[in-house]
């Protein structure tokens, strides 16, 4: 049976929500709740999910469970809203922009309200190979990572997997500075006027508790655009990965190369895509994550929302959302005092 969510905002990252539901109506259904009729009409134009302006209408349908995908600094509040109504919520990231808001959704947690987040880069076919091939020693222990792929609490939650740190502290410096860059794409298309345009840099240097270092280095240019690329590596005891190459030691200590693929887990195969299979046709030489991986990394989430409701695994535990979320917040502290350490604070849920 069809997993049933109800969708809260109508934003460009809640239309993956509605898109997944309609590419594969026989694992999951979708309704959306939106402000107004114009918002409404947009939505099912965009996803070809039904969307509706009030609560009653769009509860009726019987939802298993709620995605929470509005803005940033509104998430806490409807988090908060709908897990007093007595639903299930799986909400988008950042789950709160303060400290507070973080706190109090803990405390919801531990009264027993159900709540998990939906970080999805670990999941890109890509990154959860390198990832895969980090957590099975192929690169022995991990020791310093470079990540220049994705913002704030995106790249926390990349690090901690890469460099395996778990809940670790650590202390932070960093700067932010403004390069001029030609902008060539965005959402909505290329960009072809040649027009220039200061965007930010931010470069924080991490050094967590256990010694192990990385290096944050993103601008977000780098999201879209034909001229700017994006890269990671995490270097360990025995061997690299380095984009969408692995270097490391075999069994016999000679060295090695791996290339990475785009596989799906068996587990889920049933949302494979034209898109998927395509990207799979040949070895990407640059790190390269398109809508279809975003798509696919969402969908294993929602997937596994239905063995997390049956008293199963959280598609990702909530403390580590939590954790990416007041990195983000150090982050920021960290650049509007330029090289000045940032530690990170204690947390209520660090015993997790």
């Amino acid at each position: 049976m069809a997993l049933k969510y109800l969708i809260v905002g109508s934003g460009y990252r809640s239309e993956y929500y509605g898109r997944i539901a309609f590419a594969w109506p026989e694992l999951f259904n979708a309704r959306y709740l939106v402000r107004s009729p114009e918002k409404a009409a947009l939505i099912k134009a965009h996803t070809g999910c039904d969307a509706y302006t009030d609560l009653k209408s769009a509860l009726s349908f019987g939802p298993d469970f709620t995605v929470v995908a509005v803005d940033r600094g509104h998430n806490a509040q409807v988090i908060s809203q709908f897990v007093s109504l007595g639903l299930p919520v799986a909400a988008e990231t950042p789950l709160g922009c303060d400290m507070d808001s973080l706190k109090m959704l803990w405390e919801l947690f531990e009264k027993g309200k159900k709540i998990v987040s939906l970080e999805q880069y670990p999941r890109h076919p890509v990154l959860a190979e390198g990832l895969s091939a980090v957590s099975r020693g192929v690169i022995g222990t991990p020791q310093t990572a470079y990540l220049s792929l994705m913002h704030d609490y995106h790249a926390a939650s990349l690090l901690r997997h890469m460099l395996l740190t778990g809940h670790e502290g650590y202390s932070m410096r960093g700067v932010r500075t403004f390069l001029a860059a030609a902008e060539t794409d965005s959402r909505y298309g290329a960009i072809t006027d040649g027009k220039y345009a200061l965007r930010e840099r931010d470069l924080v240097h991490v050094t967590y508790d256990s010694g192990k270092t990385a290096v944050y280095d993103f601008s977000p240019i780098q999201y879209r655009s034909f001229i700017r690329a994006r890269h990671l590596s995490v270097r360990g005891s025995r061997g690299e990965w380095s984009d969408t190459t692995i270097l490391h030691l075999d069994g016999d200590g000679l060295p090695a190369r791996t290339f990475l693929m785009p596989t799906l887990p068996k587990k889920y195969r049933s949302l494979d895509s034209q898109a998927l299979r395509d990207l799979r046709k040949t070895r990407p030489e640059e790190l390269f994550l398109d809508t279809c991986h975003d798509e696919y990394a969402i969908a294993t989430m929602l997937l596994d929302m239905g063995d997390w409701l049956n008293g199963g695994a959280p598609p990702c535990p909530l403390w580590e959302s939590l954790d990416d979320a007041v990195f983000w917040l150090c982050k920021e502290e960290a650049v509007r005092r330029p090289w000045e350490e940032v530690v990170s604070p204690k947390t209520p849920w660090g015993a997790c």
